[in-house]
């Protein structure tokens, strides 16, 4: 047994080692810095190429960067490359001898969080024009609808089969080592380990679709699988299906050894162990023991492997304080593991009669991994927030506050179990057998009597075998009321597991608030009604706007004025004025239009200073649709905020 553990280390540190050795540090998620050319530039003479440069490093595709003409055709050349070996950059030639006119350059790129972004912006050879850029033709840096489902369900029910894996495992090592002969608990850990292995082929597959927007047809694309393994949440991937060949191992040992029937009490003929017989007891426990601490042991380094999988391809391992982010995101995963797997082993457990201990043992595990998400909980939430604005103006922060308030409600139903488990504690530990029930008669009916009677004794016993089938199901009432709670704490864990995934799929929300500034990087939302503007007239917003500062700059409505709000080149005047309708002057202000329906934009207007609180520019608007106009004002250093309105063109 010792050297096939020995060999099952073996392979999880050497997983581990792998899977730490492709992480590096980076800044969370990546963000178009600058184009070349510039977002709305009118250059003289064709450029020979199209540049962007992000804030992090980048992978490529095939088709990650395109650029269409004014017909909506293609004029780009060949693949993207980066420049010079720089991952940072992407570059595209041009077909020589392209006419002039608007141009729009659609992106896509995957950020070293293993998280797909893009976007699109214009340039214009010569001067402006119109151009005919078909929906279909823009990039969608959305996936297709049933790749992206299909992709959400196999890291959600990878989530839920890593807790019942390693869950049940250390619920079995740590609370009931008499478990794994539990054929009941034998099929759970069964069921994590071919529901995690499954679910890890799965995303394998799904990863090239989801990342470039293709129909479920390309799963099976060698190509695609190729480009992913060759990713950071590709090395992170293939590193679980190699620590899922030495989980199997470990659970064949978990059963094989702790599997096997305990040797019974030995005792002498009073009734009174001798003491030799204890000695003989004993020795006969030690190879038990033994097994367990070996188990013990490999079971937390494969699994702190296995979170290590998860954790070195998400946002944990980009962006700040990677060294703390790392460790705690893994500790975060097992604490939940611990919990939510141990409580689904614990429903086994109690359908089994388990004794009052093993709860008692599990209720203060629990109550430890609780304290340990709570802490590693908020890190992550004070990481990837960035401001308490962002908890209800981000997606991330709308979620981080459900997940909040599922897993307190988790706890307080866990509360009520700890009631339960006090109560099971000082009542019985079981509730005697039904006894027989009252016939009125001791003798056997005898044969050929009253068939009356033989019909009631015949409902008193069913009524009897009946009750002793309920009892030795529900045990106690205090058995039966924990077995209720724990039920619910599992059901709210599924919400829990659900909405981790949509987390680790979304953008953090201070990546989010900086990515809205950014040049032709990614969709924002459209709040409230879209209003109707006429094609050549001028169109006038008025955004509201308040910073959180005290400088008498901070509060006041910025007006934006488009003609003649039609597709194609608009001017655009921007005004802020101050609570009082006076104009007012503040460090910074940008003015952005961004297509959601086409994941269009941001599209940065070109604005130059007109004297105190008032500026004028250039928009291009490439397509007609149903756009938001974004102004970000910063009264000061530290008091910035973005509004939106939305805007109909055409």
């Amino acid at each position: 047994m010792w050297k096939r553990l020995g060999v099952l280390l073996t392979v999880v540190v050497t997983a581990g080692l792998l899977l730490i050795g492709s992480a590096g540090t980076a800044s969370a998620h990546a963000s178009l810095v600058s184009t070349d050319p510039v977002n709305n530039a009118v250059v003289a003479t064709a450029p020979a190429a199209v540049t962007l440069t992000f804030s992090e490093g980048v992978s490529l595709s095939p088709d990650s960067v395109r650029v269409l003409g004014p017909d909506g055709a293609s004029v780009d050349s060949g693949e993207p490359g980066h420049v010079d070996g720089k991952a940072a950059t992407a570059r595209v030639e041009l077909r020589s001898g392209i006419a002039n006119g608007t141009y729009t350059v659609a992106w896509r790129a995957v950020s070293e969080d293993s998280h797909p972004i893009g976007g699109a912006f214009t340039f214009s050879v010569g001067a402006p024009s119109a151009t005919t850029v078909s929906a279909a033709a823009l990039q969608d840096v959305k996936p297709d609808g049933v790749v992206a489902f299909a992709y959400g369900t196999g890291r959600t029910v990878a989530y839920a089969a890593f807790a019942l894996l390693a869950g049940a495992a250390a619920f079995v090592l740590i609370c009931w080592p008499a478990g794994a002969a539990v054929r009941s608990v034998q099929r759970l850990l069964m069921t994590g380990w071919v529901a995690l292995l499954v679910s890890t082929v799965a995303v394998l597959l799904l990863r090239g679709p989801y990342e470039r927007g293709t129909g479920i047809g390309q799963a099976f694309d060698l190509s695609l699988v190729r480009s992913t393994l060759d990713e950071r949440i590709g090395t992170a991937l293939s590193v679980r299906l190699l620590l899922l060949a030495a989980a199997g191992v470990f659970l064949s040992l978990l059963v094989g050894q702790l599997g096997q029937a305990r040797p019974e009490t030995l005792q002498d003929g009073n009734g009174e162990q001798d003491e030799l017989r204890q000695l003989e007891q004993r020795a006969a426990d030690r190879p038990l023991r033994d097994a367990r601490l070996g188990l013990g042991v490999a079971g937390l380094v494969l699994a702190v492997a296995l979170s290590a999988t998860w954790a070195g391809a998400d946002h944990a391992s980009v962006g700040e304080q990677v060294w703390l982010a790392l460790p705690a995101a893994m500790v975060h995963l097992l604490a939940m593991a611990l919990w939510l797997g141990g409580l689904t082993t614990l429903l086994l457990a109690l359908r089994n009669g388990v004794d009052v201990r093993t709860v008692e043992r599990f209720s203060k595990l629990a109550f430890g991994a609780v304290g340990v998400l709570v802490l590693t909980g908020v890190y992550q939430a004070w990481r990837g927030l960035g401001s308490w604005g962002a908890l209800v103006d981000t997606e991330y922060g709308r979620l981080l506050l459900l997940k909040t308030g599922a897993v307190v409600a988790m706890v307080g139903v866990a509360w009520f179990s700890r009631g339960w488990v006090a109560r099971l504690r000082s009542g019985p530990l079981s509730v005697p057998a039904a006894g027989p029930v009252e016939t009125g008669v001791s003798e056997p009916v005898a044969v050929g009597a009253d068939p009356v009677r033989a019909a009631q004794l015949a409902r008193q016993q069913a009524a009897r075998d009946e009750a002793t089938v309920r009892q030795e199901r529900d045990g106690t009432p205090a058995r039966a009321g924990l077995r209720r709670s724990v039920l619910v704490e599992a059901a709210v864990a599924v919400v829990i597991l659900v909405v981790t995934t949509m987390l680790t799929n979304t953008p953090p929300g201070k990546v989010a608030e900086a990515v809205a500034g950014a040049p032709g990087s990614g969709p924002a939302g459209v709040p409230g009604a879209i209003p109707s503007t006429v094609p050549g007239k001028t169109v006038e917003l008025k955004l509201p706007y308040d910073t959180g500062g005290r400088t008498p700059n901070a509060k006041g409505t910025a007006t934006v004025a488009v003609n003649p709000a039609g597709v194609g080149l608009n001017s655009v005047q921007l005004t802020l004025t101050d609570t009082a309708g006076q104009p007012v002057e503040v460090p910074e202000v940008e003015l952005a239009f961004t297509l959601p329906d086409r994941d269009l934009g941001p599209l940065p207007a070109t604005l130059k200073a007109e004297g105190p609180g008032h500026w004028s520019g250039t928009g291009q608007l490439p397509l007609a649709g149903n756009w938001v106009v974004s102004v970000t004002v910063r009264s000061s250093d530290i008091d910035q905020v973005t509004e939106v309105k939305p805007l109909k063109i055409g």
